[in-house]
């Protein structure tokens, strides 16, 4: 193993912090500026063969954010392998005669997080219907007597980690889910200021129909510069959903992105309809509630699910690597909880978010790291109550250099500089440095955080530098104290 064992590390730390370079020197002047003023600073940047490059409170437990999927996407690699598959399956229930299904159909979910999605790694909706469709037909199934029903008990538990805000809940970034998902669970809502301040804000739910929900809203018209502070409040407890807060009268109309607490529902829905498109008349849809009841989609329970389901055939996901791929360059929620829940489901049989903390430790376990070291509550980082240290951050890196998956982990991460949220980091710093630079971002009111790899210019894997930088409580706005932030990671990657 690369990794110093804990009592090396502490001494080469230690060293690190008594004789400062010019990493640690730059970090004195600027903990003390404008930018960082009240700010919890923690940073460690290691070369795999040992050395410590800088160290500034590495030791210090810190709210991580989206770094926490560096952890959900490495041990997901690790565990489960870069080619693991979601299933989905198709089967049924009850007798066929004449043509005529005396039963339900059931989309049974096995996780698969981009089905209905945009992304171009995933199946396109209707290709993949049609695959479910020629399954029934395939049968001699010509009607359905029964309903479509959508089965998302793959995930068992509630759709959320109990650690999420409240107002988080209603966004896309907090929406959550089952086994069975559709469009990563997001519900696209249309909405445009009144003519005037304290007028309604239009609100128009858009993609996916959802005909069961009850829409409302008690958002308000607000005066100019006051942005967008609109948020969906709902849960799966009911189909009722209401927009609350407050949209500038100068703001342009736009596309909210919501969460939808119904996937398994939507699936049915939207798999229904291409059915009766395409000849196979059905019932209506269902899906399975918390308590493992059918339940209609007009929120009545009708029964439980078949004792006895056959199984017409199934489909898979992309394969994972593809998955970890998206997760960590759009940073998204939806797919790492996904991958958190997954690991626990395979295993240790339970997806619950309780049990997936213990699988979760589990896997630290067989890597050599200590779980009482860290507090991971979710895959995405959502959580405050997360909190993970640079130096455990800089032991997991390291712990994944080793891993077979490791090849395909370092190509998940971005490099500054490249489309999208990194498209302006580190913006004066050379093309060569930057391209050294694999690593992944994580953000929230007051956190910013950066871990990752620093590829050396010259020497081989031991050379290269592990590094975490985090920074709690930071106020200020972002055009402060990124570019310092940018130029501690630059510095580091100077060392290299």
């Amino acid at each position: 193993m690369l990794a110093l064992p804990l009592g090396a590390q502490q001494r080469a730390v230690s060293r690190a912090e008594d004789a400062p370079g010019r990493v640690r020197r730059y970090i004195d002047i600027v903990a003390k500026g404008e930018a960082l003023q009240g700010s919890v600073i923690s940073v460690l940047a290691v070369r795999a063969g040992g050395d410590t490059v800088v160290a500034y409170g590495s030791g210090q437990r810190m709210i991580p954010a989206s770094n926490t999927k560096l952890v959900t996407t490495g041990l997901a690699l690790h565990e489960l392998g870069p080619d693991y598959r979601f299933e989905t399956r198709i089967g049924c229930s009850g007798r066929i005669e004449d043509g005529v299904l005396k039963g339900d159909v059931y989309i049974i979910g096995g996780g698969d997080p981009t089905i209905g999605t945009k992304d171009t790694a995933a199946t396109p909706l209707q290709t993949l219907f049609a695959r479910w469709k020629k399954y029934l037909s395939d049968a001699g199934i010509r009607r359905i007597e029964g309903r479509v029903i959508g089965d998302g008990r793959y995930f068992d538990g509630p759709l959320e980690s109990d650690s999420w805000a409240y107002q988080d809940l209603g966004t896309y970034y907090g929406t959550g889910g089952n086994g069975l998902s559709f469009y990563r669970n997001i519900l696209d809502v249309q909405v445009a200021a009144g003519a005037k301040v304290g007028d309604p804000v239009k609100v128009t739910p858009s993609y996916p129909e959802l005909p069961w929900m009850q829409y409302g809203s008690l958002a308000r018209t607000s005066a100019k510069g006051t942005g967008d502070k609109l948020y969906l409040f709902n849960t799966d407890l009911a189909p009722v959903a209401e927009m609350r807060g407050t949209f500038a009268i100068d703001r342009q109309p736009k596309k909210e992105e919501c969460s939808n607490k119904f996937g398994a529902m939507t699936c049915a829905h939207y798999f229904r309809n291409y059915l009766e498109k395409n000849g196979i008349p059905t019932g209506g849809i269902a899906d399975v509630d918390p308590e493992g009841r059918l339940r209609s989609d007009v929120f009545q329970a009708v029964g439980t699910p078949a004792d006895s389901i056959r199984i017409l055939g199934s489909t898979l996901s992309p394969v994972l690597r593809e998955i970890a791929k998206i997760t960590n360059d759009r940073s998204d929620n939806f797919y790492a909880e996904t991958l958190f829940r997954a690991l626990s489901r395979v295993g240790k049989g339970s997806a619950d978010y309780l049990t997936a903390r213990d699988a979760e430790a589990a896997a630290f376990r067989r890597m050599g790291l200590d779980p009482a070291q860290v507090r991971i509550v979710d895959g995405s980082g959502l959580a405050r109550d997360n909190w993970i240290s640079p130096d455990f951050m800089c032991r997991f890196l390291r712990r994944m250099m080793d891993s077979p998956s490791f090849g395909d982990y370092a190509a998940s991460l971005s490099s500054p500089g490249q489309p999208g949220s990194y498209a302006t980091r580190l913006q004066n710093e050379a093309k060569d440095l930057k391209e050294r630079i694999l690593y992944k971002s994580g953000s929230m009111e007051g956190v910013r955080c950066y871990s990752g790899y620093i590829i050396p210019t010259d020497g081989g894997k031991e050379d290269t530098i592990v590094f975490s930088v985090m920074v709690n409580n930071c106020l200020s706005p972002s055009w402060k104290h990124l570019p310092v932030i940018d130029k501690i990671i630059a510095l580091i990657a100077m060392e290299n």
